[in-house]
């Protein structure tokens, strides 16, 4: 398989097995990618494991300017998200093409309720999971749900970097009160909802997360 990637990033980005991929993973990789692109400092925005990202990033204050989070958390997978991750992450790797439960799940997962009354557009392009490989699905599962860490503690060392935390006011992946948590957890942060927006909000509210 041949991968595009800028020069100067090492192979070892480039995951061959199956093991989780945490945080600490994806901000080393993200300093790679900068360092070789010679970017030394950025505006780092990003939505749900994005967001998680622009979250923990300014531990690396020389390297960010500000972050901006959204629909993201910094606590533990609950009990639910666990059981079904769990569940889900086995069945996808068994499939060599997603199987169409998967843009079922997808749906329910990133929509909300106004959403679903006023955009069937949106509803459409969550059929966009049918394109994926389900083995790399399977291994996000496993990363973002089922390993996830609490990072509170680590949030509570940032300073001196501005950050913006965003919640979906009807996001049923992060909730208003979790995502809350997060931004309560950086000194100095910014927190603000979003109305009538769920999980993706840069796609279903491009203009409320532009303002």
């Amino acid at each position: 398989m041949t991968t595009n990637r800028p020069e100067g990033v090492t192979e070892e980005l480039i995951p061959t097995s199956l093991g989780l991929i945490n945080l600490k993973d994806c901000s080393d990789a993200l300093v790679e990618i900068l360092d070789a692109l010679d970017v030394d400092r950025c505006v780092l925005a990003g939505n749900s494991r994005g967001g998680m990202l622009a979250g923990v990033f300014p531990e690396y204050p020389q390297r960010t300017t500000a972050a901006i989070g959204i629909n993201c958390t910094a606590s533990l997978p609950t009990t639910s998200e666990s059981i079904w991750a769990t569940a889900l992450s086995p069945f996808l790797s068994l499939h060599a093409k997603m199987p169409p439960l998967a843009a079922k799940a997808a749906r329910a997962a990133f929509a909300g309720p106004t959403v679903e009354a006023t955009n069937p557009h949106f509803l459409e392009f969550t059929n966009f999971v049918l394109n994926d490989d389900p083995k790399s699905v399977a291994r996000a599962l496993r990363s973002l749900l089922i390993g996830r860490k609490d990072e509170h503690r680590c949030l509570n060392t940032i300073r001196n970097v501005p950050v913006l935390i965003i919640a979906g006011e009807e996001d049923s992946q992060f909730p208003v009160h979790v995502v809350r948590k997060m931004a309560d957890a950086i000194e100095g942060s910014t927190f603000g909802v979003l109305q009538h927006t769920a999980h993706l909000a840069a796609r279903e509210n491009s203009e409320g997360v532009d303002a």
